[in-house]
Order: C-alpha cells, then structure tokens, then sequence
C-alpha cells in the first residue's frame, strides 16, 4: 500500500508555524478596514458582495434615519459599547466622524433605532472580517 498526501496532510503541512503567511493578516485587516474586501481579497465575490451590500445599507440607513456617532472619550460604559461596536465599521466610521454625520443629538426614536443600525453595521462588520480570515487561514472550509 502506497502513502497518499491528502488534503488533511497539506493542510497540516501549511499550518507549520515557520511557514506563515502574512494572507490571514492582511485579509482580516482589510475586511475590518472596508467591508466585503477580506472576502474579495480570498476570491469569494458572492460572499463580498452581499456584505458590501448589507453593511453599506445598514450604514446608509443608521445615519439616514438621524443615528448617532459615538464618540470615545465618554465615561457612560453604554456609549463605550456603542463606540467598540461602530469602531467595526472601519473607514465608515472615520468617514462619518469626518463629515460629522450622527453628530446631533437623538431626539426621536428613529434617531435611537438609527443608531442601533450603525452598532449592528460594525459587530456585523467585525464578524465578517473575522470570517475572511478564518476562510484565508484554512480554519474553515468554504
């Protein structure tokens, strides 16, 4: 009986620590960055797509409705959680404090439930990046 190298056996080989690849990095990074990219950047344009697509609308949507930008130099530990929640949104969130979107206050429900959109739009993002590097490492199986 011959020895075959199967999948397993190349997948174990690629995981020696001498022999890391800067991929999972680079993907996870521009996955958080620009939402959708860390899944283009693997090949997986479908996948891409509808992120770019549903977090981009999400994002449109938050701050259509009047949400709020949090900021992090707060000592409520809600708006903490808001701001490491919308931090996800990566250049997003650089753009709209930039401009000053989501800049005033919240005085109707729509602006709350605006700003739960853009929360929702960052751990969203933060799940997807996470997903591109796990797809890029091997640790997952497409």
């Amino acid at each position: 009986m011959t020895a075959t190298t199967t999948d397993t056996d190349r997948e174990i080989a690629r995981r020696i620590p001498g022999e890391r690849s800067s991929l999972p990095a680079l993907v996870l990074l521009a996955g958080w960055l620009i939402p959708g990219a860390g899944h283009f950047i693997i090949g997986k344009w479908g996948r891409g797509l509808l992120l770019l697509a549903a977090i981009g609308a999400m994002y449109a949507l938050g701050l259509g409705l009047g949400g709020k930008i949090y900021l992090p130099n707060t000592n409520e530990m809600l708006d903490m959680l808001g701001f490491v929640g919308q931090l996800g949104m990566g250049l997003l969130y650089l753009l709209a404090r930039l401009v000053g979107w989501g800049s005033a206050p919240a005085l109707t429900t729509l602006n709350d439930y605006g700003t739960k959109y853009l929360v929702a739009c960052g751990l969203l993002n933060f799940i997807a990046a996470v997903d591109a590097h796990s797809l890029a490492s091997g640790r997952k199986a497409s």
